[in-house]
């Protein structure tokens, strides 16, 4: 049985690559507008380099950590086109005031539908890419973020106590019209149970006696993702503010007015802040 680095080792590359890629986006968004065409080529760049290195280590078993940071760096050209509102949906506005139901949904799903066909059409590159290969810790990886994501904006769609939004960029901030408030949703102990269960299990193929060294650096990865989804999902009803991780990306963001809660849809309705000056 591999001793304890073989577990801790991967773990830890896991953790750190995405705290640090994450902070890493979160700054290319916030450099000045002029930058922007420097930022797009070499994120491009990347992108182009990663998806050669998934399919040049596809039947390469040992190439678990090469997978799972080709498939971050996918991953973060996708989050960078996002927060730069380049790639985002055909609605770039608001909520309707007095939408619900099936219209509030529609909507929702407009302000955000390119991005989320870009992402499924991703995942489904990256598996015909390493179809019947050894190596498919690249499109498991980038699975597991796209899931755990697609969740995590289900379940503000639907409501929770706590939302971190502080690092959103400006041109994004209507979104934060489709985010519910609510004490909890049917959807989330069902997230949170799914996800933890998949983590769980995926740990479990990794500690399995069975399971060839060479792979359980990819498992580890994966299941470390999947714990820090696991994560994300409590961060929503626990009043604990996760956006302090990357404080060192996003520089001072100026506070938001409370969120109150309109009775009849339950969605974010931010308080206006009053007017400084004399106008």
């Amino acid at each position: 049985m591999p001793d304890l680095a073989t577990y801790a080792l991967p773990l830890l590359f896991a953790l750190g690559l995405w705290w640090f890629s994450t902070g890493l986006i979160l700054w290319l968004v916030r450099l000045p507008r002029q930058h922007r065409p420097v930022v797009l080529t070499g994120a491009t760049t990347v992108l182009a380099v990663a998806l050669i290195a998934i399919v040049r280590t596809a039947d390469d078993t040992a190439a678990g950590y090469h997978g799972f940071a080709a498939a971050l760096a996918v991953w973060g050209w996708h989050e960078l086109v996002f927060l730069l509102g380049l790639v985002t949906g055909p609605r770039k506005t608001a909520l309707r005031p007095g939408a619900t139901g099936a219209e509030r949904f529609r909507q929702a799903t407009a302000a955000i539908a390119y991005h989320e066909v870009a992402l499924a059409a991703t995942a489904g590159l990256l598996f015909v890419l390493t179809w019947g290969a050894e190596n498919q810790v690249a499109a498991w990886t980038f699975l597991a973020l796209f899931a755990s994501r697609l969740s995590a904006k289900l379940n503000l769609f639907l409501g929770v106590p706590h939302f971190a939004d502080e690092l959103m960029p400006d041109h994004l901030l209507h979104l934060r019209s489709y985010f519910a408030v609510r004490a909890i949703n049917p959807l989330f102990p069902l997230s949170v149970t799914a996800i933890t269960a998949a983590a769980a299990l995926t740990l479990a193929a990794a500690w399995h006696p069975g399971t060839a060294p060479v792979a359980v650096a990819g498992l580890i990865c994966i299941a470390g993702l999947l714990l820090l989804g696991a994560v994300e999902h409590w961060f929503m009803v626990l009043p604990i503010r996760d956006a302090a991780l990357w404080r060192w990306a996003a520089g001072r963001t100026a506070p938001t007015a409370p969120a109150s809660i309109d009775p009849e849809t339950t969605r974010f309705e931010p308080r206006p802040t009053p007017a400084t000056g004399s106008g």
